[in-house]
């Protein structure tokens, strides 16, 4: 529901006034009005009414400054950026800092996944960007944070089914309960779907369970356990341009030939210790660990890989294992009179990762497992440190600072001996500050300022070549470095809130694609990119059940120096002219929703709009997926009983059938970059309750 995304659950609130919105993202509960930083925080209604509870691409998109988009490919991550950091990445989540129930979905190295974030129990998402993103550590262009609600007292039960377009398929269920000293949230929901393009059936099993022990009168234990489970999902790949035009719906080149696919399974656990140590300081100490295996199908052409001795394959199997820790301390103190708060912490983050690389042919059979081409252990260790204060001076001030230093070393060592054992290590110090003035009870402005850093991931530094001709890791990659500037106002008044930032981003030594090809993408520096924009976010609540919710953002992400492609490495040289727009970031996107709401009939409506601007494919900016616009339609309507309550929804997405592109793979050296949605599609959503 639009209205509640910025505000708190709707229900017992006058008509004219939204909810205060507390936060988390400072590491201590307090309001966003009040902080210099923008964030969002989406409510776990708005996060499931009338969605399919599948893709955080579903609710993300009225949150301005965030792209998340559906890649219509669940071989795939969705691809995701924060006022443009990520935008570049070819697998996974990069630049952007991923958390679970406080659990890093992001691995020391700075790569990200949230496939395990559960929709169907989530309490709150919470999307932070700009400047104060640097306090969680590297590759923090933003934060996303969902944390699962705790269980209510008395058993309680919630059944949902979905099905519709392309042969989608959901089936989800939750059991809550609470007593004196515990509470526990249980949710698990098999999903599966045909696809809407050939050969991108997909299937995705996942649990979630969060248990909370109070183990004393001052201090509670909280449990976190998760599971995922995606057999052989196909991946269609990219299209080219006349691919495009011709098909949309067509798989690209060579994906049924090698039947392209990706199996993963995920487990992981986590506990958080919460206690108050003295009346003026609390201790939080997290402790996490977990496994993740993937194994990946590529297109690669047999002959490629036969021609060269040190090809890698096409066949990517990925074994890590994870855990780490965060323990930090939070003093509450009145100086003079005034508030100060200061957080002290580490953390300690550690991966192992087994990479291989197999043949995808035995013999003329194509797409299966063929002999071992690599064989690598790799390493990743990061400690941080971290400091942060906030102090209330006067009335009308808040001033917040941190500083926090991460050091991150990566190692590897080729089990076939082609390959000399390497070493890198990355480090950096990054402060941020910003001031809140209090303009009135109603209007608060501020300003603030952030150093970030962003390390090579793993994946940006497993190819040198996408050919193999040079093995081993691309260890001369650079870290990342940026400065951020953000000036800001808030406002809420009344039934009415409205959000306004604006930000300049200067980065040098950007990670970019060099070359992107059969699955494998060489990374490279490139001098520098600028980022200027402006977000706004508008939220209303009125009476007769009206809620509206409006984000718009504007970002012009350019390349700030000329640059040289290849930067050593066995291709023709490109140079890219300064002023060239960041491939993937759409310079305006807006999101408007409205909602009505009619309690006593138990009826609901909301209707959504979504648009656009072109986004270009690649650093030369040869070519552009166009600009769109999209409206969504859903309808429910509710029946209670005595304990029960039964929930009907039809959602249409796309209602003018309009096609176009979403997503693309940036710098693909094939040109197969685009990735088309479907046209309309319709879905039928039941949920029953009790308690």
């Amino acid at each position: 529901m639009p209205g509640a995304a910025l505000g708190e659950e709707p229900g017992g609130l006058p008509p004219d006034r939204l909810a205060d919105v507390v936060v988390s993202a400072t590491r201590t509960a307090e309001r966003s009005f009040d902080l210099p930083v923008s964030i969002t925080r989406l409510d776990g209604q708005a996060l499931r009414d009338g969605q399919l509870g599948v893709n955080l691409s579903e609710s993300m998109a009225a949150v301005p400054g965030v792209s998340v988009q559906n890649r219509q490919n669940y071989a795939q991550d969705l691809q995701v950026s924060v006022r443009g950091f990520g935008a570049r990445s070819s697998f996974g989540v990069r630049g952007v800092r991923l958390y679970a129930d406080g659990i890093p979905g992001t691995m020391p190295d700075g790569q990200g996944q949230f496939s395990h974030f559960d929709l169907g129990s989530a309490d709150r998402i919470e999307v932070m960007r700009g400047p104060f993103s640097a306090l969680y550590g590297n590759s923090s262009g933003g934060v996303i944070s969902i944390y699962t609600e705790d269980g209510r007292p008395g058993p309680g039960v919630v059944g949902t089914a979905t099905a519709g377009s392309l042969g989608t398929v959901r089936y989800g269920f939750k059991a809550d309960d609470a007593a004196a000293t515990t509470n526990f949230v249980l949710s698990a929901a098999h999903f599966e779907t045909d696809g809407y393009r050939d050969h991108s059936r997909a299937e995705r099993n996942t649990a979630n369970l969060k248990v909370g022990i109070a183990t004393g009168e001052r201090s509670t234990l909280t449990l976190v356990a998760n599971a995922i489970v995606t057999p052989d999902v196909e991946d269609p790949l990219g299209l080219t341009h006349s691919q495009l035009a011709a098909d949309p719906t067509q798989a690209g080149t060579n994906a049924v030939l090698y039947n392209t696919r990706k199996s993963l399974e995920q487990e992981q656990v986590g506990a958080t210790l919460a206690t108050t140590l003295t009346d003026a300081d609390e201790l939080s100490a997290m402790l996490y660990g977990g496994r993740r295996a993937t194994t990946q199908f590529q297109a690669i052409l047999r002959a490629a890989q036969a021609a060269v001795p040190t090809h890698p394959g096409g066949v990517i199997d990925l074994g890590r294992e994870y855990q780490g820790t965060d323990v930090h301390v939070t003093d509450r103190r009145s100086p003079g009179g005034t508030s100060l708060v200061t957080t002290i912490g580490v953390s300690f983050d550690a991966l192992q990762e087994a990479r291989r690389g197999f043949l995808n042919y035995s013999g003329t059979e194509l797409g299966v497992v063929g002999a071992l081409r690599r064989n690598d252990r790799n390493r990743v260790d990061a400690a941080d440190q971290y400091l942060q204060l906030e102090w209330d001076p006067a009335e009308r001030w808040r001033a917040i600072a941190g500083l926090r230093h991460s050091d991150v070393r990566v190692s590897s060592r080729d089990e076939t001996g082609t390959v000399a054992p390497t070493e890198v290590r990355y480090g950096a110090v990054n402060p941020v500050a910003g001031i809140t003035y209090r303009v009135s009870t109603a209007v608060n402005t501020y300003v603030s300022y952030g150093r970030g850093f962003e390390t090579p991931t793993l994946n940006d530094l497993a190819y040198r070549s996408t050919d193999g001709s040079l093995p081993g890791l691309n260890v001369g990659l650079l870290p990342a470095h940026s400065d951020n500037f953000e000036v800001g106002i808030k406002t809420m008044v009344g039934a009415l809130r409205a959000d306004l930032a604006a930000f300049y981003i200067q980065t040098l030594h950007e990670l970019a694609v060099q070359s992107n090809s059969g699955g494998r993408s060489v990374y490279q520096n490139i001098d520098g990119t600028r980022r200027t924009g402006a977000e706004a976010a508008l939220a209303a609540s009125w009476a007769h059940g009206l809620d509206a919710r409006l984000a718009y953002t504007h970002i012009r992400a350019v390349t700030s120096a000329p640059y040289q492609s290849c930067a050593g490495l066995p291709c023709a040289p490109v140079t890219i002219p300064e002023g060239n727009y960041l491939p993937a970031v759409p310079v305006d996107a807006v999101y408007a929703g409205l909602t009505w709401r009619s309690m006593p009939a138990g009826l609901a409506t909301t209707l959504e709009t979504v648009g656009r601007s072109k986004i270009y494919v690649d650093d030369r900016n040869s070519d552009a997926a166009a600009a769109y616009w999209s409206t969504n339609l859903r309808a429910e309507l509710s029946q209670r009983g005595d304990g029960w309550e039964l929930t009907e929804t039809v959602r249409v997405d796309n209602i003018a059938d309009r096609h176009y592109v979403d997503t693309v793979i940036v710098n693909e050296s094939n040109s197969r970059y685009f990735e088309p949605d479907p046209g309309r599609t319709a879905y039928l959503l039941l949920t029953f309750a009790y308690r």
